[in-house]
């Protein structure tokens, strides 16, 4: 077989995301591109089989303390990113919506001291609200449509803890206008749900990608004291 090329694997994620929302479901293909995967990491774009470089320039300039902390990734995918964060010390839980993803981490890192779990971002534990002192989402936001967007954002807002700390990587986008997605990059306007959430930006790093110059922002967060 072919190794598929990336513009076929783009067109396959916007075929796969556009049939999950027309189904009233935006984060059900999920799991059908994992699946059909087939073990293959070269077949989730995403997939980069070491952590993301925004999160690894952040642990190596910021040097977190872990040791005694939580830690939450959300939509974990591979488990790289999780497995950098334990490293650091962090406790960490992570989460995917695909159960094949979740096997592919547990079978990767067989060893690992994470917690890999199936859940679904639009419900999740009760008890996870305000638990942890380190909530990391990469581009799992811009990955949903815009009609779950605020839902999501508040989701996710609330499962950091009490002076904890929410990473956010994600593309951007300048303009009001609608993004064409998937993925679709997030606006100010969509951030600003983040600070009315009690969450203050403390950091905010930019960074740009590719011949079309995609901007992508590298966002920290300090959940405000109630």
């Amino acid at each position: 077989m072919f190794e598929q090329q990336p513009q076929t694997l783009r067109e396959k994620v916007k075929s796969l995301a556009t049939e999950s929302i027309n189904q009233a479901n935006p984060s059900g293909w999920f799991e059908i591109l994992y699946a059909e995967a087939n073990g293959d990491s070269n077949q989730v774009p995403w997939a980069k089989n070491t952590p993301h470089p925004y999160l690894q320039d952040w642990l190596e300039r910021y040097s977190p303390e872990g040791k005694g902390k939580s830690a939450l990734v959300i939509g974990c995918g591979l488990g790289d990113d999780a497995e950098a964060l334990a490293k650091q010390g962090f406790a960490v839980t992570a989460f995917d919506i695909s159960p094949t993803a979740i096997s592919w981490c547990q079978q990767r890192f067989p060893k690992s001291s994470v917690n890999y779990l199936v859940a679904d971002l639009f419900a999740l534990d009760q008890t996870w609200q305000h638990h942890f002192d380190l909530v990391y989402e990469c581009r799992n936001i811009q990955a949903l449509p815009l009609n779950v967007r605020s839902q999501v954002i508040n989701t996710v807002a609330s499962l950091v803890a009490e002076e904890g700390t929410l990473l956010i990587i994600t593309r951007f986008r300048d303009d009001k206008n609608e993004p064409e997605g998937p993925p679709w990059a997030l606006s100010e306007g969509e951030l600003a749900q983040f600070r009315k959430s009690g969450l203050q930006e403390i950091r905010r790093d930019t960074f740009v990608e590719g011949t079309e110059s995609i901007k992508h922002l590298r966002l920290q967060y300090r959940k405000v004291s109630l």
